[in-house]
């Protein structure tokens, strides 16, 4: 069951998101200010975060980047009444995957809930280890035949995205979709596909073939080959 923090000052409208998730099979924990929210990421694990731009004591844009730096891989959904394009640039700016203005839909927010969770629960993926390639994606870690790699926060969400779904093809869309560059740029496929070989030439060798390029289509994590 995946758990769902709702960080929202209305109280109304809280109790209201927690009873439609909990309906939808979520289990939903709700939280009224960035303080509140703060404590329970520390506290305890979550799948997913729903979260308003207009809090009490603080604001969900910089809540968001604080605790990115610890979870950067915990997916955001934000729900808020601001909505100018530049707020939404930088809700997706800041790793949001999903950015929701009011008044919104209850039954259009419970479709996008499962479509972000489906793309990758945080719980599902710590990580790979072939004896030969090493990813942590806790530390954020890798190690290719004993030589530590320096990898980028792109490349470390590919790795991620691939091994979570090893054996089946990952789109070039839902890459897309989830790679923004550190500017706030929207990954393009040129770039993606420049970014895939960059990460392949870190990661492989001629006896150590991880990633397969499916033509039209996507890529699928292999594992190791020889």
């Amino acid at each position: 069951m995946s758990k769902i923090l709702v960080v929202e000052d209305d109280l109304t409208l809280n109790a209201g998101l927690c009873f439609a998730l909990d309906g939808a099979g979520y289990l939903s924990v709700a939280a009224y200010t960035c303080d509140k929210a703060r404590q329970m990421l520390k506290s305890e694990q979550f799948d997913l975060v729903i979260l308003d731009v207009n809090l009490p004591d603080g604001d969900g844009f910089a809540l968001c980047r604080e605790f990115k730096l610890s979870l950067p891989e915990l997916p955001v959904i934000f729900l808020t009444a601001n909505d100018l394009e530049q707020d939404e640039l930088n809700g997706f700016d800041l790793g949001a995957d999903d950015y929701i203005t009011k008044p919104f839909s209850v039954q259009v927010l419970r479709r996008r809930v499962e479509a972000v969770l489906r793309r990758g629960n945080t719980k599902e993926n710590s990580g790979f280890d072939d004896g030969f390639l090493l990813l942590d994606f806790h530390t954020l870690t890798a190690v290719r035949g004993g030589e530590r790699l320096a990898i980028t926060p792109n490349e470390y969400k590919l790795l991620r995205l691939l091994t979570a779904n090893a054996g089946a093809v990952v789109t070039r869309q839902i890459l897309l979709e989830k790679l923004w560059d550190m500017e706030g740029n929207f990954v393009d496929d040129h770039t993606l596909t420049v970014t895939m070989n960059r990460l392949r030439a870190k990661i492989e060798d001629d006896g150590h073939i991880y990633i397969q390029t499916v033509r039209g289509m996507g890529y699928v994590w292999l594992g190791a080959r020889e």
